[in-house]
C-alpha cells in the first residue's frame, strides 16, 4: 500500500517514461485473459505523446513503477484512457497528483470515461450528454499549457505531506 510516512516515500512523474505505463496498463489484470490495449494502440498513443497531446503520470517507489495512467489532453480537456497499479493505491496517487496538477493549469474537465466507486471517491460524478458535449466544446478551444508537462514539485510535497498527516 502507498503510504507517505515512514518507509520508502513515492514520488510521481507527469509524462516521464509513458512506454512503461502504457505498457503496464496493457498488461492483463488478475482475472482477465486479455487486453484491450494493442501493441498498435500503444504505438498511437506514443506518437500522440511525441506530438505533446498524450501524457502519462507515473507513481515510483524505490525505482520501480508501481501504478501509473495516461490520457490524452486537448486544450483543456483531458481523457484518461487507462490505469494500473502493481501496489494498493498507487494509481490513486499517480490520479490525484494529475489532478491537481490539471486544476492548477485551469483545466475544465476529465474525462474518466468509466463510472467507478475508485473515481467516484475523488469526486467524480456522471452529468448529462448534452452537459458534456458543450463542456467539451469550450474546453477544447482553450490553449493547452506548453509542453512537454512536469508535475510541480511543491504541488506534489503539499500532497503528499498532506497523505501522510492523513495515515
Amino acid at each position: 500500500m502507498i503510504h507517505a510516512s515512514g518507509g520508502p516515500r513515492p514520488r510521481s512523474n507527469l509524462s516521464g517514461r509513458r512506454e512503461f505505463c502504457r505498457s503496464a496498463c496493457a498488461a492483463p489484470r488478475p482475472g482477465q485473459s486479455g487486453t484491450w490495449i494493442t501493441d498498435e494502440m500503444i504505438a498511437a498513443y506514443g506518437a500522440l505523446h511525441d506530438a505533446g497531446a498524450a501524457h502519462s503520470i507515473e507513481t515510483w517507489m524505490d525505482g520501480d513503477l508501481v501504478g501509473g495512467l495516461y490520457g490524452v489532453a486537448i486544450g483543456r480537456a483531458f481523457f484518461g484512457e487507462s490505469m494500473f497499479a502493481r501496489v494498493t493505491d498507487a494509481s490513486k496517487l499517480a490520479f490525484v497528483h494529475l489532478v491537481a496538477q490539471l486544476q492548477q493549469w485551469e483545466f475544465g474537465v476529465v474525462d474518466c470515461q468509466m463510472n467507478t466507486s475508485h473515481l467516484a471517491a475523488f469526486g467524480a460524478r456522471e452529468i448529462p450528454r448534452t452537459s458534456f458535449l458543450a463542456l467539451i466544446r469550450t474546453q477544447i478551444a482553450r490553449n493547452a499549457p506548453p509542453g512537454p508537462w512536469h508535475l510541480d514539485a511543491r504541488l506534489s510535497d503539499r500532497l503528499l505531506s498532506r497523505q501522510a498527516h492523513a495515515g
